[in-house]
């Protein structure tokens, strides 16, 4: 988008109602995503919990959902580093067709002692004008010995205390626990504080302080800080709160040609390795691949070593919104006296006649993340994700998908993303993937069209005994459809065959324009994610999607 086409949300004085005499309305937006009506009549019952974890027996029966479009990383006047007000950011979120956001501010001691409340009152004041968007307040946790963190709870008496709280206690960036280099004095004390944090914020939640909270690890390969044994460590603490990670962080318009220099890549992942780097990451692993982290897009890879536990570690996409590319807009003008540290705040910005440096797209203009609720509500959301009910896309590459996988012998719409189908050895089953195309231009006209579907299939073997390990030998793409030329909604009906072991399946997909063979090699992965050249990575010619896992247990195993 350029310069002369921002629309009119761009201008912090433009209110909703003003969208809404423009044609843009909130009511609008969710009936155009088939979204409006299903979220208000899908909720006759609770929402599902997975079938073989519960004790059901074999097959499985998930509930009809409906996918909320949402946005857990965005910035505002109360991160340091950003500059938007949450009008601007939600009118943008709204145009883009997003049902939920996170404002995610970054921690430090201004934001902790004035800007958090200071936000929360804002967020109340955004939550009664945008009754159909669902804003929730969070943190963007340093955390100790490692990288960053989504932290976000439930609407309630108590969130913003809740949150306050924990940047004080637990945050590495205010304790000065920053050190994780292998071998260093505090490196030890430092990651045992990051799960202490995640413990504690599991004991709120037991406890009723707060409703919910759910925590999500950002952009996890971007400095090479996040170790496998860290990250399994914060799942181990508390499965229930840590819940994933981002599979391709924001950040996504780093790269467009000619933009921000000629070493750009997309998600700003332009580092090396460093003394605080985990030594067992390759170099190659400090890149996007499509615009997804290499910890999602390499199959047998990092992700992979993790869902081959039997455990779901969930992805995410989004924004990461600081400064969008080619807007207009800057930071204010301090007042005398004043600066982040006395008011946790920044001024709000003022146009200017000029493109303002930035990486990053608004929220849902590029990067969406679906959750399947069966009620629309705060709760609902959290509830989803916990559950893993989630895909990822790029470009608003699909308008939907929904995936089941059922037996044979089955009635009934079996388990879908992220949940758990128990079946024998030798049952046979059938893999529903329902796709529905783009039926409308993106934010950059183009009309996306999705050139492929592979099917990936794990192996679980169970607890790693390297808690380091970031392969997964046994998984690998076992099918792929060719879906370009479809339109409208349809369905692929992949046959599959329980063998000896427990597995999981996910999927993948993209617009076909940029692939090669994945890092692990074309007997892995024939035609997988690749680096783009740096300074020449225009996020709108190389679109993926991604989902959830589904898991399938073996029974005896």
């Amino acid at each position: 988008m350029t310069e002369q086409q921002l629309p009119s949300w761009a201008d912090p004085s433009v209110s909703p109602a003003d969208l809404d005499a423009q044609g843009v309305s909130r009511r609008q937006l969710l009936r155009r995503a088939g979204l409006f009506g299903a979220v208000f009549t899908l909720g006759a019952g609770p929402l599902a919990t997975s079938a073989s974890a519960a004790g059901r027996g074999y097959g499985g029966n998930d509930p009809r959902l409906a996918y909320l479009v949402g946005d857990h990383h965005v910035h505002s006047v109360y991160s340091h580093d950003a500059k938007y007000t949450f009008s601007q950011q939600a009118e943008a979120a709204a145009t883009y067709g997003l049902d939920w956001m996170v404002f995610n501010e970054h921690s430090n001691f201004g934001h902790a002692s004035y800007g958090a409340k200071s936000e929360h009152a804002e967020i109340l004041k955004a939550r009664a004008a945008n009754p159909r968007q669902l804003i929730f307040q969070g943190l963007e946790w340093y955390i100790p010995a490692a990288e960053h963190c989504t932290v976000f709870a439930a609407p309630g008496r108590n969130e913003v205390d809740l949150l306050t709280q924990f940047e004080l206690a637990y945050d590495g960036k205010l304790l000065g626990y920053t050190e994780g280099s292998a071998g260093a004095t505090d490196t030890a004390r430092n990651e045992a504080h990051a799960v202490k944090a995640v413990k504690w914020l599991a004991a709120q939640r037991r406890s009723g302080y707060v409703d919910d909270v759910l925590v999500l690890a950002n952009h996890p390969l971007r400095l090479g800080i996040d170790s496998p044994h860290e990250m399994r460590a914060w799942r181990d603490a508390a499965p229930e709160i840590m819940i994933g990670m981002e599979g391709a962080p924001g950040a996504q318009g780093a790269a467009l040609p000619g933009w921000r220099g000629a070493t750009s890549i997309r998600g700003e992942y332009e580092n090396k390795p460093s003394a605080q780097s985990w030594s067992g990451y390759p170099t190659d692993a400090y890149v996007t691949y499509g615009g997804f982290d290499w910890a999602t897009a390499t199959v047998g890879g990092l992700w992979d070593s993790m869902l081959a536990e039997g455990r779901l570690f969930s992805i995410t996409t989004n924004s990461d919104n600081h400064r969008t590319v080619y807007d207009t807009w800057a930071n204010g003008a301090w007042p005398d006296g004043q600066n982040f540290d006395n008011t946790g705040k920044l001024p709000d910005p003022v146009q200017t006649d000029s493109p303002q440096p930035g990486s990053d797209f608004w929220p849902g203009e590029f990067s969406r993340t679906h959750v399947g609720v069966t009620r629309y509500g705060y709760r609902e959301v959290m509830a989803g994700m916990r559950a893993g009910r989630v895909w990822v896309d790029h470009g608003h590459l699909l308008d939907g998908l929904d995936v089941r996988l059922k037996r044979d012998c089955d009635h009934g719409q079996g388990v879908t993303l992220g949940g758990r189908l128990r079946v024998r050895k030798g049952d046979r089953l059938t893999l529903n993937i329902t796709a529905t195309t783009a039926s409308r231009p993106n934010a950059q006209g183009i009309l996306p069209e999705l050139a492929h579907v592979d099917v990936i299939r794990g192996a679980v073997r169970g607890a790693v005994s390297d808690r380091d390990a970031w392969r997964a030998p046994d998984t690998k793409v076992v099918r792929t459809a060719d879906v370009g030329g479809r339109k409208g909604t349809y369905t692929l009906r992949i046959p599959v065959t329980a063998g000896d072991e427990s597995f999981y399946l996910r999927l993948r997909g993209s617009d076909g324009k940029r692939h090669g063979a994945g890092y692990l090699g074309a007997s892995v992965d024939p035609h997988g994610p690749i680096p783009h050249e740096p300074g020449n990575g225009d996020p709108w010619a190389d679109t993926w999607f991604y989902s959830n896992p589904i898991f399938v247990d073996l029974a005896g195993n």
